[in-house]
């Protein structure tokens, strides 16, 4: 018998601070060049953020216990390739589309997700992610407009 649980609200911790980053590197890359630019050590998570079966987010993390805080740089897009069957003459067709995790904010190629960080950190942070090359660029998301910030807990 499967068992359905469900996060009450006053589980649910939404204090946190989100920056979004704008950039056409890869998911290893931009985890790369954010830890040489900010000092962080982000580690690929074994295994993706899933939803739907189909739709996978990579996630890298890291635990900074000395500052007590909580880093995570999450992929806002997935690319999703769909087989379409042919019954007649035709031979089966792939198609792609691209889905998001933060549907209201599809310009969006990363979020850095930061728990437990002060306003001055951040801003530092941002500033040195807006230096590295091939970033177009980075600023705070205001997380309390957010319609699926429900998709950040994981």
């Amino acid at each position: 018998m499967l068992t359905t649980h469900r996060i009450s609200e006053d589980f649910y911790d939404e204090n946190f601070q989100l920056i979004a980053i704008h950039s056409g590197l890869e998911d290893y890359a931009m985890g790369y060049a954010i830890n040489s630019n900010c000092g962080l050590q982000l580690g690929r998570r074994n295994s993706d953020l899933q939803f739907d079966g189909d739709l996978t987010f990579s996630v890298f993390d890291w635990d900074d216990e000395l500052s007590d805080t909580f880093w995570t740089l999450i992929s806002n897009k997935c690319a999703v390739e769909e087989t379409i069957v042919s019954d007649g003459l035709f031979q089966n067709r792939t198609s792609s589309r691209t889905d998001y995790l933060i549907k209201e904010h599809k310009e969006v190629d990363y979020l850095l997700k930061v728990d437990g960080v002060d306003g001055p950190t951040l801003v530092s942070h941002i500033k040195s992610i807006n230096k590295i090359p091939n970033v177009v660029t980075a600023y705070p998301l205001e997380t309390q407009t957010l319609k699926s910030k429900r998709n950040l807990i994981f």
